[in-house]
């Protein structure tokens, strides 16, 4: 019998990527993989855009971190490397084939939209103070979820 030797491409296209990340945090000897999406028979990241798969993704580490907050504070994010300053996020979208938007606020309450391009992604999510202290917090996260699992 023969052995066959594969290139790391051939065994890619054998062993499709599965979506999955991992985590390690200070207080945990544990590093933490989780599957991203609950159906993974259904996520076919080949038909989707880099700008649609980097999207789904930012909505997950949004929804995770605001599920961390309080009722005083709310998600917003800033921009490393950048002088583009912090952003409450208001809402979120992209462009195919990769292009992100972010909408929102910055610190001086000016309507502000960043365009990105997927490559250029690198973002720090903060916990700000809610605008209205009478308002519950915005959880941008969760809306945005709900919108991906409508389709």
């Amino acid at each position: 019998m023969e052995t066959k030797i594969s290139t790391v491409a051939e065994a890619h296209e054998r062993d499709p990527l599965t979506p999955r990340r991992c985590d390690v945090h200070a207080d945990s000897d544990e590093a933490t993989v989780k599957q991203v999406a609950a159906d993974l028979d259904s996520v076919n990241i080949e038909d989707k855009s880099e700008a649609e798969w980097a999207y789904e993704r930012l909505v997950i580490y949004i929804q995770e971190f605001e599920a961390e907050l309080d009722e005083e504070h709310e998600v917003a994010m800033g921009f490393a490397g950048s002088e583009a300053g912090v952003l409450q996020i208001e809402g979120m979208g992209f462009f195919d084939p990769d292009i992100l938007t972010f909408h929102g606020t910055d610190e001086d309450g000016v309507p502000t939209q960043l365009i990105q391009h997927v490559s250029q992604l690198s973002v720090i999510l903060r916990a700000m103070p809610k605008a209205a202290e009478e308002e519950p917090p915005k959880r941008i996260g969760f809306l945005l979820a709900r919108r991906l699992e409508k389709g």
